[in-house]
């Protein structure tokens, strides 16, 4: 194989993802400067950015300017954006390979992971996901319907999804009004019934996933009060004992201080509570055709393997609510191609270099960073490392010439194959286009944009041309 990063001879990569992870990936190939490469970015959506734009809430404007970081990257020599551009529908895995030395999968953890309790499929019970992709505008969401006339909804889980969808359900539509969430989503938000939004954790406080500002964010509501039992807040000697310890993070120590103050205050009489219930589980969804209620186990923490897990006590409680969302984590959905842990929920990998199997070597060219690579954790700046990692391993073969043999390296030979399939991209320039449009239609009404829900609406937005 000839010396690949020259000049004459430029390091080709495809990067599966326009989120984050994607878009530091190509940060970090594009910006050393011992290699020559061209970046081809590909989402499914004509729409880049991930998370930031389709999970990000609406309210929390300023998480989103990180989205001039990447507007950075999509500015640098060789960068392109590929949108509306599915691998495994438009263009297979093996046909990338063809075309490129290096693929590099960041395509994030797309579904959630199940509860595995009967009811759990009831109509009122819902993915997280789908939710948080309902009021965000994603194409993917946009049919989906919430039944919010019930006056009580219950959220499952203890990280920052379940904090934000808490929080969306109580936002006023003054609030909401001044923020870029789907115009369905506010019509029928307006419209809720819900009085009461029950937040449960099977953990403890000590133990809860979410961070600093997202609990405290749910103390300043315009009009909703925040609950906690003082009982939940006399902590076990383990959790006490961690607590006083010096593994306990800043993030843990002020997340108890404020849910502790939280369970000082008397309610105002504000027209709805947010109720947050520790060392409760779900443990079966019931109803006649929909959500009707569901039974609660109470929970105690014991240690194992020198961690506090939850151990269902054996006692019950009955809620009544109308409508459950379940945020209990995310999981990979598998590509065709693509070496996959399904007991993980991930792409089989080591640092990032994709694995044939369990027990054999690299499979050479591909490469995985993000969630999809590591699971569901962390920051959104938390995958700029985490891609890090994977492109010194990418380049690292680069000078060892471990990469794909790509038959047909021109840069314009991926641009003739979706031309002769027939697919209709999006480039990013096309891609600002829909941004400006989506920034227009929301100045008249003082929002930051309003977006279009579908894929079809952006495609007419920039007309015929393609690329």
């Amino acid at each position: 194989m000839p010396n690949i990063g020259t000049p004459e001879n430029p390091l080709r990569v495809a990067i599966v993802g326009a989120g984050p992870s994607g878009f530091y990936a190509a940060e970090h190939i594009l910006k050393d400067g011992d290699v020559h490469a061209q970046v081809d970015l590909f989402d499914r959506l004509p729409t880049p950015f991930g998370l930031v734009r389709g999970g990000v809430a609406p309210d929390h404007p300023k998480i989103k300017s990180v989205i001039r970081v990447y507007e950075k990257t999509a500015a640098r020599d060789g960068f392109r954006f590929f949108g509306n551009v599915k691998i495994g529908r438009d263009i297979e895995v093996e046909e990338l390979e063809g075309l490129y030395h290096a693929i590099v999968f960041t395509v994030g953890c797309e579904t959630d992971r199940a509860l595995g309790i009967p009811g759990e499929d009831l109509p009122g019970s819902h993915a997280a996901t789908a939710f948080v992709g309902w009021y965000n505008a994603h194409p993917d969401y946009a049919d989906e319907d919430f039944d919010l006339s019930a006056e009580r909804a219950v959220v499952i889980g203890n990280g920052n999804v379940a904090m934000d969808v808490a929080r969306m359900l109580a936002l006023t539509d003054a609030e909401l009004r001044q923020t870029d969430t789907a115009d369905h989503a506010i019509e029928e938000l307006d419209r809720k019934g819900v009085k009461e939004i029950v937040v449960l954790g099977r953990r403890g406080p000590v133990q809860a996933a979410f961070t600093n500002p997202e609990i405290k964010e749910l103390g300043v509501m315009e009009d909703a009060d925040v609950v906690v039992d003082p009982a939940a807040m006399e902590l076990d000697a383990a959790s006490a004992a961690f607590l006083a310890s010096d593994e306990a993070d800043k993030t843990t120590r002020v997340n108890v201080e404020t849910l502790k103050e939280f369970s000082e205050r008397t309610p105002e009489g504000k027209k709805q509570r947010i109720v947050l219930r520790f060392f409760a589980s779900p443990v079966e969804i019931k109803g006649d055709g929909k959500v009707e209620s569901i039974v609660i186990g109470k929970n105690e923490l014991v240690e194992e393997g020198g961690r506090l897990v939850a151990k269902d006590t054996g006692e019950r409680e009955e809620l009544e609510c109308g409508l459950v969302l379940r945020s209990v984590g995310y999981t990979g959905v598998p590509i065709e191609g693509v070496p996959f842990d399904e007991k993980r929920g991930l792409i089989l990998n080591a640092g990032g270099r994709v694995l044939d199997s369990h027990d054999s070597g690299h499979k050479v060219g591909h490469y995985t960073a993000g969630w999809i690579k590591r699971g569901p954790s962390g920051v959104i700046g938390t995958n700029k490392k985490d891609a890090l990692e994977t492109v010194q391993n990418l380049l690292a073969d680069v000078a060892s010439g471990t990469l794909l043999e790509a038959a047909d390296p021109d840069p314009e030979a991926i641009e003739r194959l979706l031309a002769e399939k027939n697919v209709r991209y999006i480039s990013f320039e096309d891609w600002q286009a829909i941004d400006q449009a989506e920034v227009g239609r929301g100045e008249p009404h003082g929002r930051p944009r309003v977006k279009f829900v579908r894929v079809d609406e952006m495609l007419d937005t920039v007309g015929e041309q393609v690329g």
